[in-house]
């Protein structure tokens, strides 16, 4: 779990100040992890920390923080809140507003528990010396009366090709995950469902290979279209314009004559090379949702990869900020 600037962001649209719930600690039995958050203002909120009555009186007291500022709360969850976990959550409730989100940093989020002292203890200093050598993640938790947490990176745009079967499927399965920005384009209009997901794009475009240069060169790309001669296009586009990551649906066989074909369009072995082609998991089967979960699992895992490589590269610039301003 993270810290998403861009969710804090998009509540400061409806109100001036939000309070952010997180649960900063846990012990035994409890609805969610360190790390899980929700925000809320003064007539609405989004996300949830789970728990029914937790979330309930979390909710007010977040209101009422609203006006007098941080708190921190251990809550135990036995016969006092009526619900049947036997276990206990420690909340960490802040107020964020534009002037204190512009403080936060890229890539790390560490900062007091309210009332406590403003010194980085020892014990934080090395667990992000030990993230920097690569022995540990940084992961939300609490820290000898600090709170760190990882700051989740900017929506990585996905440009997903082919609004068919395959392409359909592809997009409802990774929509919901909050890291990605997704562009879906087809030839028309009339190849794409009546019922986009929120947050997706739809680009129809006669001319698909003309626009893959619109795409950020850093993008990632998923080829899923009805037609070879369009994958094709699409390949020799992406391997001249640059990507992240570009895959392709298809067999073996279909690589093997599509390797040929960019070779004889100029490109070179290693350049090609950077196509994956099959995409998904093949002992998950050729099923459209299939294929979906098995692309799904593997862009999470470069993804977390990726995040991972880049935290110990910032912990080694110092490159990490407290809620409210650099450390």
């Amino acid at each position: 779990m993270s810290f998403d600037p861009t969710s804090v962001r998009a509540a400061l649209a409806h109100a001036p100040r939000v309070a952010r719930i997180v649960v900063a600690a846990t012990a035994g039995s409890v609805p969610r992890e360190a790390g899980a958050s929700m925000l809320v203002w003064a007539d609405g909120q989004s996300g949830t920390i789970g728990g029914g009555a937790l979330e309930f009186q979390a909710v007010a007291r977040a209101r009422a923080a609203l006006a007098t500022g941080d708190r921190f709360d251990k809550v135990p969850l036995g016969p006092g809140l009526g619900q049947c976990c036997g276990g206990a959550v420690q909340l960490l409730t802040e107020i964020w507003d534009e002037a204190r989100l512009s403080g936060t940093g890229e890539h790390i989020l560490a900062r007091p528990l309210p009332g406590q002292s403003p010194d980085m203890p020892l014990r934080l200093r090395a667990r992000l010396k030990a993230a920097r050598a690569g022995e540990e993640p940084i992961r939300a938790g609490l820290v000898q009366g600090w709170f760190v947490e990882p700051i989740r990176p900017a929506r990585r745009p996905l440009w997903v090709w082919g609004a068919g079967h395959v392409g359909r499927a592809i997009v409802s399965t990774l929509a919901p995950l909050p890291d990605l920005s997704i562009t879906w384009v087809d030839s028309t209009a009339e190849r794409f469902p009546s019922d986009i997901p929120a947050g997706v794009t739809a680009l129809p475009a006669p001319d698909m290979a003309a626009a893959l240069r619109l795409a950020p060169p850093r993008a990632r790309h998923l080829i899923v279209t009805y037609s070879h001669e369009i994958d094709l296009a699409l390949c020799h586009a992406a391997l001249a314009h640059g990507f992240a990551f570009c895959g392709l649906i298809g067999s073996d066989t279909k690589w093997t004559r599509f390797r040929k074909r960019l070779q004889q369009l100029g490109h070179g072995d290693a350049s090609i090379s950077r196509i994956t082609c099959p995409i998904g998991d093949p002992d998950l089967g050729k099923h459209p949702q299939a294929i979906a979960v098995g692309v799904a699992a593997s862009l999470l895992k470069e993804t977390e990869k990726q995040d991972h490589d880049q935290l110990g590269d910032d912990i080694m610039t110092g490159d990490f900020r407290r809620a409210g301003g650099a450390e």
